[in-house]
């Protein structure tokens, strides 16, 4: 046998396919697996700690209004007491409580009369409220209804709202200004809303009690904001307008977010929302207003007294 003859006949110990991988010698070991290296328990604090916050991130900028451990003292007593509140977009919530309850204070956090001492307050999802003034958070869309109604008593129902509608212009430039076409239906829909239209050229001094607070509620909705915040609409009204104001709200609240201060438990009834008791600052009990009612809590600081 030549050389050659040998060379042929020789084993071939390459991979049968073209830039596979050599064949394993008989006796050779595989190589060892990479070590495995454990994580710094730091860093695997520090990734739960993101995820935890993103996930807060995300629930919160699925909320209109979010409230999150938020205090705030006065000469040493808290007014509010790491509360924690989240109004849903299209929700309307009542509020009740006994006086001294925090509700007030907590209007005044959201609109931005006053700021916590600490805690989160958005709107919108990513909208930090405790770093803009009273006008920048109205613009936003927050309007919010005070206990005795603030109206232009000298002039007339649709004067006012038109006034409401004027932005920037001064008191008498909104009263010069000629209307367009859609601004004239929006102040026809508002008077239709607030049961107003009837006394759409009625001097504001000349309207009942009631009916000074639809017009101001009908002064926001001029504004077109998306959450309104109601400080005891019902006070001082008739049964009937009380009532009425149920069926007010409750339309308005079919497109926009709507929380509502209130005492009157029977109103509050009509209203057939959820519904959250302050006590000290702080949340005492959220539910159905049967829930809350319920709650021996509630009963002993506020519904039994």
């Amino acid at each position: 046998m030549t050389n050659m003859d040998q060379m042929t006949d020789a084993p071939d110990n390459t991979a049968a396919t073209t830039g596979g991988p050599a064949a394993p010698a008989g006796n050779a070991e595989a190589a060892p697996a990479p070590p495995t290296v454990s994580p710094h328990p730091y860093a695997t604090q520090r990734a739960a700690l993101l995820a935890e916050r993103e996930a807060l991130g995300q629930a919160r900028r699925d909320t209109l209004l979010y409230l999150d451990g938020v205090t705030k003292s006065f000469d040493g007593f808290k007014a509010i007491n790491n509360l924690s509140l989240v109004i849903q977009k299209g929700e309307m919530r009542a509020i009740i409580g006994p006086n001294g309850a925090g509700k007030t204070t907590m209007m005044d956090i959201i609109t931005g009369k006053t700021r916590p001492d600490e805690g989160e307050v958005y709107f919108a999802g990513d909208v930090d409220l405790t770093k803009q003034d009273e006008a920048a958070i109205a613009n936003m869309g927050i309007g919010r209804k005070f206990q005795k109604p603030t109206v232009f008593e000298s002039h007339t129902v649709a004067d006012n709202i038109r006034m409401s509608m004027a932005g920037s212009r001064s008191i008498f430039a909104a009263l010069l200004h000629r209307d367009s076409a859609g601004e004239r239906q929006t102040v026809a829909d508002i008077l239709e809303t607030t049961r107003l239209t009837a006394k759409a050229g009625t001097l504001a001094a000349d309207l009942s009690h009631g009916q000074k607070q639809w017009l101001e509620i009908g002064m926001l909705l001029a504004q077109d904001p998306e959450l309104l915040l109601v400080d005891e609409p019902v006070a001082g009204m008739t049964d009937a307008e009380t009532e009425e104001t149920a069926r007010l709200l409750r339309e308005i609240a079919r497109t926009r977010s709507v929380v509502v201060v209130e005492h009157d438990m029977h109103f509050v009834r009509a209203l057939d929302v959820k519904v959250t008791c302050l006590h000290e600052g702080s949340v005492l009990s959220e539910g159905t207003l049967d829930h809350v009612s319920a709650d021996p809590r509630v009963v002993e600081v506020y519904l039994g007294r």
